[in-house]
């Protein structure tokens, strides 16, 4: 992954869950990506049609509601960070509860992510693949 290439933050939980959601959604969105290459879906148009499908407040909130049994204590403060952080203005495609477990789902990844923790990224993405394929 890339943060073996960059001098990133040595403690990444003392960054702000903003910038921790930041990069977990990047993550999150080439994760999607590529599980929807995966899943045999060729044409940009129809790549972009479901990405949109999983990338957005309302389904991250859910998987975030999925995945929260699963969570170590460390991971559900950084969740409650994200959810409590200050954001910016709520899209009006979703209401403000899901934007906030959404930041808090993107905050998990992107702590994951800074804090070199692979193993347990992949533990989490491979519980929200199970997930999804549930949708």
């Amino acid at each position: 992954m890339f943060n073996e290439l960059l001098d990133l933050p040595k403690k990444p939980r003392l960054l702000s869950p903003g910038i921790m959601a930041y990069i977990g959604d990047s993550i999150y969105e080439v994760f999607i990506r590529s599980y929807l290459i995966e899943k045999g879906i060729r044409k940009n148009n129809d790549l972009h049609k479901m990405a949109i499908k999983y990338v957005n407040a309302e389904a991250q909130a859910e998987l975030l509601r999925k995945i929260k049994p699963s969570l170590t204590k460390e991971e559900e403060i950084i969740v409650r960070r994200g959810r409590n952080s200050k954001s910016g203005q709520v899209p009006k495609s979703t209401d403000v509860a899901n934007y906030r477990h959404s930041t808090a789902f993107e905050a998990l990844l992107g702590y994951l992510y800074l804090d070199k923790k692979k193993a347990r990224l992949r533990e989490i993405l491979a519980e929200i693949k199970e997930s999804i394929e549930e949708m």
